[in-house]
């Protein structure tokens, strides 16, 4: 690998990691927040997250930061499902939707019967 690659490399790294460890912040402060300045942060991640980053960084932050694991779980959702969330927690949030969907569903009225 030369070395223009390994400087590129190292800083998406870098970038991704400071991205993940301010969303945890963010996440986890408590303050109040401005959703746009949020937004802007989650989307910087995940443009990171789409380049391709080396397995063994991707896989330490994902480990290191649950947010942004949420965030990568979100853009492969389609792929993928749920697959780094807990089963129970999945299977829960299935449950959770069925039952929203089917009380909303045609032909049944809002106070379930």
């Amino acid at each position: 690998m030369s070395s223009t690659n390994i400087e590129s490399t190292r800083s998406l790294v870098h970038t991704a990691f400071s991205l993940a460890h301010l969303l945890e912040t963010i996440d986890r402060s408590g303050a109040p927040i401005d959703a746009a300045q949020y937004r802007i942060v989650v989307t910087r991640l995940q443009e990171a997250l789409s380049k391709s980053l080396p397995e063994a960084a991707l896989t330490a932050m994902l480990q290191t930061y649950p947010s942004a694991g949420e965030v990568y779980e979100n853009m492969h959702y389609g792929m993928s499902g749920l697959s780094r969330s807990p089963l129970e927690r999945s299977a829960a949030s299935e449950e959770i939707t069925r039952q929203v969907l089917a009380r909303f569903a045609p032909g049944t009225h809002r106070n379930g019967t």
